[in-house]
């Protein structure tokens, strides 16, 4: 086998993509994958991840949940020391004014008034919780060259019930209506990135200590809440594909919308568009993920 990987590739500083990526990591089973191929993604210059909170439904301490996942996710890959962990805001906004100010929602601030030349990418697996307190704080942040990038909210045009938007959906009205470059992967999109197990087992089961991890904790986890699934749907990983090649799905530009409490979009036509993705190339975020995988344990293994 070659032992040439994309690790082995030059990426100069000055064109790597500047990267925050904020997770709920212990939410489910699939922030997990996409915190792995953001670390793996030698064009990606990471300035940290920040674990994210998903409400008080599954846990009381659901932030603390991600912040140890992610420590956990670090340590199987021998990272512990070589990536910055800033916690994020432990609970919602209790409002669309009060922000919730941490030391996830400082990095995003720090990093966004550096000064690079280099766009922004912050990936957000969650709520919004931190970006739309990142603005509150410092409002000039706005003008910045950032751009979020949001698993989360309903199909288009109506909306509904979605998870990530339900755990602050004040949030998401301070970022929906700020000034901020968005792009939106909505529920209908992102379900789409469905894996089986069988896939998952051949490609992901024998790499490493990581490896072995990502598919038991996805295995039990829906051993847990969906026993007759043989899948499951890694729906933060577009957030990956789209900052390596944003044409990696059609999309379009549409005006801004705000939610209601039941989650429905309120098409008032008065904000800045935003950009929304309707479908993304899943063969090439998958694949891009199981080669850098697999390169990086045979990498480690010289």
């Amino acid at each position: 086998m070659s032992s040439f990987t994309v690790f082995d590739v030059t990426f100069p500083p000055q064109v790597k993509q500047r990267v925050i990526v904020n997770t709920d990591a212990k939410n489910e089973a699939d922030d997990q994958y996409a915190i792995v191929h953001a670390i793996l993604t030698p064009s990606f210059d990471l300035h940290g991840i920040i674990p994210a909170h998903f409400g008080t439904a599954k846990s009381a301490t659901s932030m603390q949940d991600s912040y140890d996942e992610t420590i956990l996710l670090l340590g199987l890959m021998g990272l512990e020391e070589e990536v910055r962990v800033e916690a994020g805001a432990t609970h919602a906004m209790p409002d669309e004014s009060t922000p919730i100010d941490s030391p996830g929602a400082q990095l995003i601030i720090e990093e966004a008034l550096a000064d690079d030349d280099r766009p922004l990418n912050i990936a957000f697996y969650g709520p919004l919780t931190d970006m739309a307190s990142a603005l509150l704080l410092e409002p000039k942040i706005a003008d910045r060259n950032i751009r979020a990038l949001w698993i989360g909210g309903g199909p288009w045009p109506n909306g509904g019930r979605e998870y990530n938007l339900s755990n602050d959906i004040h949030a998401a009205n301070v970022v929906m209506k700020s000034k901020l470059e968005l792009w939106q992967i909505p529920r209908s999109t992102y379900r789409t990135m469905s894996v089986s197990y069988a896939e998952l087992i051949e490609k992901i089961y024998p790499q490493g200590e990581i490896g072995k991890y990502l598919v038991e904790q996805l295995l039990e986890h829906n051993a847990r809440t969906r026993p007759e699934m043989e899948y499951r749907s890694l729906g933060d990983s577009p957030c990956i594909g789209i900052i390596m090649d944003p044409e990696c799905g059609q999309w379009t530009w549409r005006p801004a919308p705000t939610f209601d409490q039941q989650m429905h979009y309120i098409h008032t036509g008065q904000y800045r568009p935003i950009r929304v993705y309707d479908n993304v190339n899943t063969r090439f975020i998958h694949e891009d993920l199981f080669a850098k995988l697999a390169q990086f344990i045979r990498r480690g293994a010289r």
